[in-house]
């Protein structure tokens, strides 16, 4: 049985408060394993774990108040919450790529310690849980349309992908220490947190793009057609003109221009309004409403 839009919004409230008490523990372990084991590529991943967390958490409030229902002050709802949240957490993640940035420069710039070899482990738990996380939730936005969960998904692959990058790092300073039994190789840990900030600085960019699109109303143009054939195919319709689809969290807003014969009474013309509505919710389920403009057909409907 297929999920209902309470019941999906439910379910991916759940996965944000997983990934925010992930990113809590995780945050913790990255720091002082970054600080005792001398790697500021870890420390970096730690400081971007920490944005995670703030992160996980504005995702989750913005479940939560994409969930109310509609109010006399917001027909629409309140789904506008969980585009606004992604976006916010986008542009949170895009100031902790530029600080990691500009602190790895830093590092660069003065010597340091070999990063201690156990600081492979730590990442390699790192990068299996991110991983695991991202999986799970690409599935779910995917199940859902929920543009903040991909956001929040893509978050943990952002957070695997500057882990593995610290791992590299790390395993180039500690070849170079065994090869010349220096530090001389050591930079290679902040070299692999800059890397790791150029990552998270063009994800962020790139996670922007579908919030911003989904508060500006773009139009859903596989929802629209959906809406369309279905409209058309209901007794005492001629003709569907226009269709237009906007999202809102999860569900969406149809209007569609709905051609009928020109003689019909207008009790008649509004029965099969209603059924034009009744049919696009039914097949489309997370279409929340359907307005419809009627317009009297002609002898030979227009192209």
């Amino acid at each position: 049985m297929a999920e209902g839009p309470e019941s999906k919004n439910l379910s991916s409230r759940r996965y944000a408060l997983a990934g925010l008490v992930t990113n809590m523990l995780l945050a913790v372990v990255k720091l002082v394993a970054g600080i005792v084991g001398h790697s500021y590529a870890l420390i970096a991943d730690a400081i971007e774990s920490l944005a995670d967390i703030v992160g996980s958490g504005v995702i989750w409030g913005g479940l939560l108040i994409s969930s109310r229902p509609a109010s006399e002050q917001h027909p629409y709802g309140y789904g506008k919450a969980e585009p606004l949240a992604a976006l916010a957490v986008s542009f949170l993640v895009f100031l902790a790529g530029i600080g990691i940035a500009i602190e790895a420069v830093r590092e660069i710039l003065k010597p340091h310690h070999t990063p201690a070899w156990w600081t492979l482990a730590v990442l390699v738990l790192v990068v299996a849980i991110k991983e695991t996380f991202f999986r799970i939730g690409v599935r779910r936005a995917r199940a859902e349309g929920s543009t903040a969960i991909a956001t929040d998904a893509f978050h943990h692959r952002a957070d695997a992908i500057t882990s593995a990058a610290a791992f590299i790092g790390i395993s180039i300073a500690l070849f170079g220490q065994w090869k010349t039994g220096t530090d001389a190789w050591a930079p290679a840990d902040d070299f692999a947190a800059l890397f790791a900030s150029a990552i998270i600085i063009a994800n962020s960019i790139r996670l922007m793009i579908p919030p911003l699109r989904e508060l500006l109303d773009r139009q859903s143009d596989a929802v629209a057609e959906q809406a369309r054939e279905i409209a058309s195919k209901v007794p005492g319709v001629v003709l569907v003109q226009k269709s237009f689809a906007r999202k809102s969290g999860i569900l969406y807003w149809i209007d569609m221009h709905v051609w009928m014969d020109g003689q019909m009474s207008v009790r008649d013309s509004h029965s099969v309004a209603h059924a034009v509505k009744d049919a696009v919710r039914a097949g489309l389920p997370n279409v929340r409403d359907v307005l419809i403009h009627i317009e009297p057909a002609a002898s030979s409907p227009p192209p």
